[in-house]
C-alpha cells in the first residue's frame, strides 16, 4: 500500500484507514455502471450497491450503511432523488449525499442543499472529479461541481448582508466551493477548530441546524451567492 494511504497514529503507528462505501443511484444502468467503475478503480473506495429507484435507495442505504451516496435527482417512478435523500438522512444523518445530475440550475442546488445533500455533481464530470468530490463530502465538506461553484464565487457578494461577519461569510463561501474544514484552514492561515468555530456561529446567526442547511440559507438569502 502507498505510504501515503497511512494514517499515523498517536504512538507512532499507521493503520490502514476507512474505505469509503459508497452506493450509486440512477435509473439509467450504463450511469450506474460507469460511475461504480471509476470508483471501484480508486484505492480506498468501494462501491458497496446499486440502486434504480429512490424507494430501493432508502432501503439499501438502511441494510448496506454507505459512507456516501451517489444520488440521481430525477428518477424514474416513485421518489425522486430529493425525497430519497431526505429519507435517508432521517434514518442516518451521517450520510453524506451527493446529487448526481444532467441539469445545472440553481433552483435544483438549492433544493439538494435544502434536502441535506453535502454536493451536487454534474454528470458530464471528469472522473478525477467524480472521485475528488465524493472524497470531499466523506470528509465533511460541502462540494459543488466547478462549473456551478466558480460561479458562485463570481457572484459572491460580501456586502452587508444578513447578520455575518466577513469572515464567516468568506468560511461559508468556502464550503460551498467544496472546500473542507482543513483546506479553508490553510488558505485563511487559521487552525481547524477556528473554522469550525465560524462555522457555529454562522448556523446561529442564520438559525440552522446544519453546516449544510447553513449554506443553503446563504445561498438562497444571497449572502454568499
Amino acid at each position: 500500500m502507498p505510504l501515503d494511504l497511512l494514517v499515523p497514529c498517536d504512538d507512532g503507528t499507521v493503520t490502514e484507514p476507512a474505505v469509503l462505501r459508497v452506493l450509486v443511484v440512477d435509473d439509467h444502468v450504463a450511469v450506474r455502471s460507469g460511475v461504480a467503475g471509476i470508483l471501484n478503480a480508486e484505492p480506498g473506495i468501494t462501491v458497496i450497491g446499486q440502486a434504480a429507484n429512490g424507494e430501493s435507495a432508502v432501503s439499501m442505504a438502511a441494510r448496506r450503511r454507505p459512507t456516501v451516496i451517489v444520488m440521481d435527482v430525477k428518477l424514474d417512478g416513485g421518489i425522486d432523488g430529493l425525497e430519497a435523500t431526505r429519507r435517508v438522512l432521517e434514518a442516518d444523518p451521517d450520510v453524506a449525499v451527493i446529487m448526481f445530475t444532467a441539469f445545472g440550475e440553481h433552483q435544483l442546488l438549492n433544493d439538494g442543499l435544502q434536502a441535506g445533500a453535502r454536493g451536487f455533481m454534474i454528470k458530464d464530470a471528469t472522473p478525477d472529479e467524480v472521485v475528488r468530490g465524493i472524497r470531499i463530502v466523506a470528509e465533511g465538506g460541502m462540494y459543488l461541481d466547478p462549473s456551478l461553484s466558480s460561479e458562485l464565487l463570481r457572484r459572491r457578494n460580501l456586502g452587508e448582508v444578513g447578520v455575518l461577519t466577513p469572515r464567516e461569510r468568506e468560511v461559508l463561501g468556502l464550503l460551498a466551493a467544496g472546500r473542507s474544514n482543513r483546506d479553508i484552514a490553510a488558505q485563511l492561515f487559521v487552525s481547524v477548530e477556528t473554522v469550525r468555530t465560524h462555522v457555529r456561529n454562522a448556523m446561529r446567526k442564520l438559525e440552522a441546524d446544519t453546516r449544510t442547511q447553513a449554506v443553503a440559507l446563504a445561498i438562497r438569502q444571497r449572502i454568499i451567492a
